[in-house]
């Protein structure tokens, strides 16, 4: 039996150590199958690439070439406005809004400043002399706006170019990057237009106008301009409103909504349809943060023809007719039934001595024609009158206690008759005309009326209206609002004064002005002055 057991065992370790040999040799055999599979399989990849086929970028294929099209012909009709002006005072623009600023100071000059300080948030100054007690500062901003005439005349904001001292225009996709200096033209506040013109060595490429009458809501624009500084940028969208009546208590400002991408440095840039035809100039955005929100303006175009052609004329001014009256801005069904009338305009007031008063005219009348034409609203009104010429006669026809009357009227200015609340100085009736003075500016006489609301004292003194760039008054320190005392220790207490005592000046004569610069709450004054050239 031990023999035997003996025996078993020994056969027992020889299979188990057949039994090893057998499994390392399989470990052994798979670990080197795997690694020749391995590597066959890394040659593999490595050579299966020699019948891969290179990749080619296609030619342009035109999906669809409208857009595209549209741009390449109005880019270079587009170009890049930067314009430089000197703040006098920077710390008048920390006072509260709204606040008077003095004769012809502040923002009450622009009616789109507020509109701007809220929706754009307004432009801060850059560069200069700014800081805590600088005399003055120099504040750069830019804009866009579009060739309309070959020989160098371009539709622009007012807001873009307003109190500029030098304006510059770049060409959009100009090889020779040339840099114009631009003069203006004419400017008009309530629409917030303005011409300017540049004198270039070749005809320039004049974008074409088209009728914004015929563009209605969905319709597809484009907006080109130079945003934030970056030109040649074109971006689209649609319509999304008409008449759009966005600064309350104005006129003339119904504009074009749309959703195309606006933002700063977009205003005065064309708005084009899908014939690349102009149909409005880009003028604002409405935005919390001051950058694109989906809301954008723009003057339609037969608004802008209008004004242009009155701002290229002999006056370099729009005329609009005014009678001097007043209404409602809303329609008010209790006011129409109490006068009894269905259509028209209620007069809420008259200005006196205005041509509505002087017709015969009263509160309550309501106008219902003019010219025999119908009128239904404020808006027709104003359409209507603004657009005959002062001087002119119309036929009013009204109805008063429920009975219907005609009046002939004689048709005045409507920048005289509503100066203040247009932000000017005029007074109504008659008035002397500014002069240009060898100084280089323009002045004009302090009516009592002015004297009282800015504190002037006893109406003496000359408000200056406009100060010519790089003239002896503009180097002297002079600005558009000053009020000017004294000249060399003569009195100016009117007009007659102040050109008689510059009619006695000569060349390389030392010229000292008193000065109430404007914005000044007291009756503080300065001395300003120079060598007349």
């Amino acid at each position: 039996m031990d023999s035997q057991a003996s025996g078993f065992r020994q056969r027992v370790k020889a299979n188990r150590f057949a039994s090893t040999v057998v499994i390392l040799a399989t470990l052994t055999l798979g670990i080197l199958i795997g690694t020749v599979v391995s590597g066959a399989v890394k040659g593999n990849q490595q050579n299966s690439s020699a019948d891969a086929t290179p990749l080619k970028v296609p030619s342009p294929v035109q999906m669809s070439s409208q857009f595209s099209t549209i741009a390449r012909q109005l880019e270079p009709s587009v170009v890049n406005i930067n314009t430089e002006s000197t703040i006098k005072n920077p710390h008048r623009r920390m006072m509260p809004p709204g606040q008077d600023e003095g004769p012809g100071g502040g923002d009450e000059d622009n009616p789109f400043q507020d509109f701007f300080n809220r929706f754009f948030g307004g432009q801060p100054g850059q560069g200069g002399q700014g800081g805590q007690g600088a005399p003055e500062m120099r504040e750069r901003s830019l804009g866009s706006g579009v060739i309309v005439d070959s020989k160098g005349y371009i539709v622009t904001n007012n807001h873009v170019v307003e109190k500029a001292d030098k304006i510059r225009v770049n060409l959009m996709g100009d090889p020779e990057s040339v840099t114009y200096n631009a003069t203006v033209v004419g400017t008009d506040a309530e629409t917030d237009l303005a011409v300017i013109k540049i004198d270039a060595k070749k005809p320039l490429p004049a974008a074409k106008l088209g009728n914004s009458d015929s563009m209605n809501v969905g319709d597809w624009v484009l907006a080109i301009g130079s945003p934030f500084g970056l030109n040649e940028t074109v971006t689209a969208g649609i319509v999304s409103a008409i008449g759009r009546n966005i600064i309350p208590q104005r006129q003339f400002e119904s504009f074009i909504q749309t959703d195309a991408a606006i933002n700063p440095g977009n205003s005065g840039g064309p708005l084009v349809n899908m014939n690349g035809e102009v149909i409005g100039i880009n003028t604002a955005i409405y935005t919390s943060g001051g950058g694109y929100q989906g809301v954008g303006f723009a003057m339609p175009s037969n608004t802008v023809v209008n004004v242009y052609n009155q701002l290229i004329g002999s006056e370099h001014k729009v005329s609009r007719g005014s009678i001097g009256v007043s209404f409602n801005a809303q329609p008010n069904p209790a006011v129409a039934r109490v006068y009894g009338v269905n259509s028209g305009v209620t007069v809420a007031s008259i200005t006196p001595n205005g041509p509505a008063d002087k017709a015969g005219l009263k509160t309550g009348d309501t106008i219902i024609s003019v010219n025999g034409k119908q009128v239904k609203n404020g808006d027709e009104l104003v359409a209507d009158i603004s657009s005959l010429k002062p001087g002119s006669m119309a036929k009013l026809g009204y109805i008063r206690n429920g009975k219907q009357e005609t009046a002939e009227v004689t048709i005045a200015d409507r920048a005289k008759i509503f100066a203040n609340r247009l932000g000017g100085e005029q007074e109504e009736g008659e008035e002397s005309q500014p002069q240009e003075s060898k100084f280089g500016i323009t002045v004009r006489g302090i009516t009592p009326e002015m004297a009282s609301r800015y504190q002037l004292p006893n109406s003496k003194g000359v408000w200056v209206q406009d100060v010519k760039p790089d003239s002896f008054g503009d180097t002297a320190g002079l600005s558009r609002g000053d009020v000017i005392l004294e000249i060399n220790k003569q009195p100016v207490n009117n007009e007659d004064d102040f050109r008689r005592i510059e009619s006695q000046m000569k060349s390389g004569q030392d010229v000292v002005f008193l000065v109430r610069q404007r914005g000044t709450r007291d009756n503080s004054t300065i001395f300003l002055g120079g060598t007349l050239p």
